[in-house]
């Protein structure tokens, strides 16, 4: 799951638009419309071109599809928002964003990807060199990172499961640098591949057959429209976990340590707004994450029996009681 669409545009800016003028910005999410957990990011995106000064129906006008939990549905929801012919198109995370590029090479594309460089989208970060443009969501530190907080709440932690979606090559990166630190700490590591809704019950068994004694979870598409299904899982499992995005722990999960995606959401509307004015996504450089939320639910550590240390909740940017 991933998931990321936006436009916007300074007031002053907007105030200078000829009436007449409607911006037309297409989106592609590789999610559903309806969930729960895609409706506050989508609420996010909608506020920030309020504040700004956009208004649909006024100087912009709104095409998003939805895979609705059917990747296979992206080329040809890309080749259907590519023939309406948009000012600028925004692909809400790697996946979408590569079908779009796949289906022009001149729309200008803003995008949520994990690992731009690395799925081929641009040329590198600080110039893109193509039509596509945006932010990246993903840190490799990240990984290491999230297993030090793991170990500090469960000191006596000896094999963890590496939970996400190895089709996505951000995700095999996370699962490599998180080997290395596991290796300093001294824990195994067990992956766990979960691409889709029927690779469920075959990832359950694998974490139990392997023992795990507690999981890290990445952010991706195929994880997030499984949110609840992998926080009850992990629940009823007496699992502690950490997870990529904030919306897990919101949803049960013990804590989470990533980037904002409600940030991301809003902060990708820039370089819509940019490209709208004229700049070219070519020039414009991919804008890495700076900084990183640590949530923390104290009442799943409970039901885990688990007492936070003070040195993770003095880290935290939220505690969840």
């Amino acid at each position: 799951m991933a998931l990321a669409l936006a436009v916007i545009g300074a007031t002053s800016y907007a105030e200078a638009q000829p009436a007449a003028k409607v911006y037309r910005v297409g989106g592609l999410v590789d999610g559903a419309a309806a969930a729960p957990r895609t409706r506050p990011l989508l609420e996010a995106f909608l506020q920030g071109l309020r504040d700004l000064g956009w208004v649909e129906g006024r100087n912009l006008a709104l095409d998003l599809r939805f895979t609705e939990g059917s990747p296979d549905r992206l080329a040809p929801l890309a080749a259907e928002l590519v023939a309406r012919s948009p000012d600028v198109l925004v692909g809400g995370g790697t996946g979408p964003t590569l079908a779009l590029a796949h289906a022009t090479s001149t729309i200008p594309i803003v995008t949520f990807s994990s690992d731009a460089v690395a799925s081929g989208l641009v040329a590198n970060l600080a110039h893109p060199g193509r039509n596509v443009t945006g932010l990246s969501n993903l840190s490799p530190e990240l990984g290491g990172k999230r297993l030090q907080i793991l170990k500090e709440i469960v000191p006596t932690l000896t094999r963890v499961a590496l939970v996400g979606n190895s089709a996505n090559p951000p995700t095999r990166q996370l699962v490599k640098e998180t080997e290395q630190a596991a290796r300093t700490l001294g824990v195994a590591t067990i992956a766990v591949d979960v691409r889709g809704p029927k690779d469920f019950d075959a990832a359950s068994a694998a974490i139990g057959q392997g023992r795990a004694e507690g999981m890290l979870v990445s952010f991706d598409p195929a994880t997030f429209v499984q949110l609840q299904r992998i926080v009850d899982f992990a629940r009823e499992r007496r699992l502690p976990a950490v997870y990529g995005i904030r919306e897990f722990a919101d949803a049960g999960g013990l804590l989470s340590y990533g980037v904002s995606l409600a940030d991301l959401f809003r902060r990708a509307a820039t370089y819509v707004d940019r490209i709208l004015r004229g700049a070219s996504p070519a020039a414009l450089p991919v804008e890495q994450p700076t900084k990183f939320e640590l949530i923390v639910n104290l009442r799943a550590a409970k039901a885990l029996g688990l007492a936070v240390p003070s040195s993770v909740l003095a880290r935290a940017d939220e505690v969840i009681e």
